[in-house]
């Protein structure tokens, strides 16, 4: 019995370091690779290195992406791809407002002041 009690406090620090580490490792890991086999043509894509870019092409069997850099096309490894937003605009002009002030000075009165 005082041999099971010993090893009571072992497991509960695994596991901790379950939850606490490898688990949130394996959620990021598997974002990412789901992030990585949803490129498709025409998204936008930020490298590792930070170059922005669309992509022009996705080589499965190659592991590679080539993208466009403002008519430079460029391969890289899927690994090197960091972020990908989709190519649709989600936010329309008229979403946006202008840029008035709602109370100028000259509409004011002097009883406001």
């Amino acid at each position: 019995m005082e041999l099971i009690l010993n090893f009571v406090p072992f497991i509960a620090i695994m596991g901790l370091m379950y939850f606490l580490m490898i688990r949130p490792q394996k959620k990021a890991a598997t974002k990412t690779q789901n992030m990585l086999s949803a490129m498709k043509k025409g998204d936008s894509a930020v490298t590792i290195g930070g170059l922005h870019g669309v992509i022009d092409e996705v080589n499965t069997t190659n592991n590679t992406v080539v993208l466009d850099c403002d008519g430079i096309f460029l391969t890289f490894e899927k690994k090197a791809i960091a972020r990908v937003s989709s190519s649709e605009v989600t936010t329309s002009v008229e979403d946006l407002g202008t840029n008035t002030p709602q109370n100028t000075l000259e509409e004011t009165n002097d009883e406001e002041l």
